[in-house]
């Protein structure tokens, strides 16, 4: 079963949800009380996080139901948000998930959607556009990490769902947590101001050593390899350009209150070749050009052992911003230079303000469709660096290349899959299908 058949049946099951009259009010926890019922998607690191934020928040909430693919890591992360709990002096009420409610698996997901009020989507980015879909139709609200899709059709299907969403005045916060932080939004919103004039060029950066790796176990299918080292394989990750590097690309997008419309770049594996390091690069080199002709100009990569940057610059006509925080004259004289120190957490900010919302049952939050326009980007971005060639934006979000497995199942086969030797198909600029 594909992602078009995999949407389709989700869609169906949840559509008694849909017809349901506390449901039509698109209120976020159900009438009469209020508890917020927090459902969380995704187990691991990230997902974990997002939990405890949300039980930090003052709102009177509580996790009642978690899914993941794996046992293993669902039941690490019930043992890491209690310990998290219990260490910031949270109530431990708040956790509140009986074994019943802890779902291993493909379909955990729609389990936990059907118990929830608000649904919190961290898993792998390839599973994101099926989990917002479905939760979106069932009428929840929900915050969802970054990246929204790994390809131009998971991109199209989120921005149908966001403006399904918006129909329905469901807050929808995606983890582009920058969007949440003081010294950006104060930054940004003097940048948009004009004090340095129209923004000629843009410099955005993801430059470090790396992420984990996870490898193979004894017995493992391919598919449970690549679910587990998921960040390698691009119907997963969408490769760090992707996953990472959406956030600097995604800040250069806000200042310019545009998207590029073309992209041409170069990059390739020089650092992580191994087994373990599946089928993405480990640098990219993109020059993205937006409409007025004016280009942002974007790194990333994963070196260990080079300069490590993270930040984005911007010049104008007028002027320059150099790092988040600091905006110059054409002279030099400093018009802002803010460190940001002492401001809250943008992490825990992206929860505080969505859960405040919806206790007041008021919609202010719409993140999807910029999120998945920003996701696009990066996609747009990976298609030039694969491709060798320039990629328009038209082109390229119009692409039907669908990235995802025919079936989701353990003993199913992923499109991408190793040699004898254990090494994945190389990508080649000029040679591989890119759209």
């Amino acid at each position: 079963m594909g992602r078009r058949t995999f949407v389709k049946s989700s869609g169906l099951a949840t559509g008694a949800l849909i017809l349901s009259p506390s449901m039509l009010s698109a209120k976020a926890h159900i009438d009469g009380e209020d508890v917020i019922k927090v459902g969380l998607i995704g187990c691991g690191g990230r997902g974990s996080g997002a939990a405890v934020q949300a039980l930090s928040t003052e709102q009177n909430v509580r996790l009642v139901a978690m899914a993941d693919a794996f046992r293993d890591r669902l039941d690490a992360s019930v043992q890491r948000i209690q310990n998290a709990l219990a260490n910031n002096d949270i109530d431990s009420s708040r956790f509140d998930v009986p074994k019943e409610n802890q779902f291993d698996g493909f379909d955990g997901y729609k389990k936990v959607i059907a118990l929830s009020d608000v649904v919190l989507i961290a898993t792998p980015p390839g599973f994101r556009p099926i989990h917002f879909d479905a939760a979106i139709k069932a009428n929840k609200h929900v915050f969802m990490e970054k990246p929204v899709a790994v390809d131009a059709p998971g991109v199209r299907k989120v921005l149908e769902t966001a403006k399904l969403a918006k129909e329905k005045k469901l807050n929808v916060v995606v983890g582009l947590q920058r969007h949440y932080q003081k010294i950006y939004t104060n930054w940004v919103d003097m940048l948009h101001e004009g004090v340095i004039g129209d923004i000629t060029t843009s410099h955005v950066y993801w430059n470090s050593g790396g992420v984990w790796v996870r490898e193979r176990k004894e017995g493992m299918t391919e598919m449970q390899y690549q679910m587990l080292n998921w960040y390698y394989f691009n119907w997963l990750c969408g490769d760090h350009i992707t996953e990472q590097h959406i956030h600097n690309l995604d800040v250069g997008n806000w200042v310019k209150k545009a998207y590029p419309v073309s992209a041409r770049g170069m990059g390739g594996r020089r650092m992580r070749t191994g087994k373990d390091h599946g089928e993405i690069f480990d640098h990219h080199f993109v020059e993205f050009e937006y409409a007025d002709g004016s280009k942002m100009m974007s790194q990333c990569r994963h070196w260990k052992g080079c300069e490590n940057k993270v930040t984005e610059a911007f010049q104008g006509t007028n002027g320059s911003a150099p790092k988040p925080g600091v905006i110059l004259t054409k002279s030099g004289h400093a018009i802002m230079d803010k460190k940001g120190k002492g401001d809250p957490n943008p992490y825990q900010v992206e929860h505080d303000v969505l859960f405040a919302a919806i206790a007041k049952g008021d919609y202010k939050f719409a993140d999807a469709e910029n999120a998945a326009k920003s996701t696009m980007t990066s996609i747009l971005g990976r298609m030039a660096t694969y491709s060798g060639q320039l990629v328009k934006w038209d082109e390229a979000i119009a692409s039907n290349l669908d990235l995802s497995p025919s079936k989701y199942a353990w003993d199913a086969n992923p499109q991408v899959m190793p040699s004898k030797d254990g090494h994945y198909p190389s990508i080649v600029p000029g040679i591989t299908e890119v759209m």
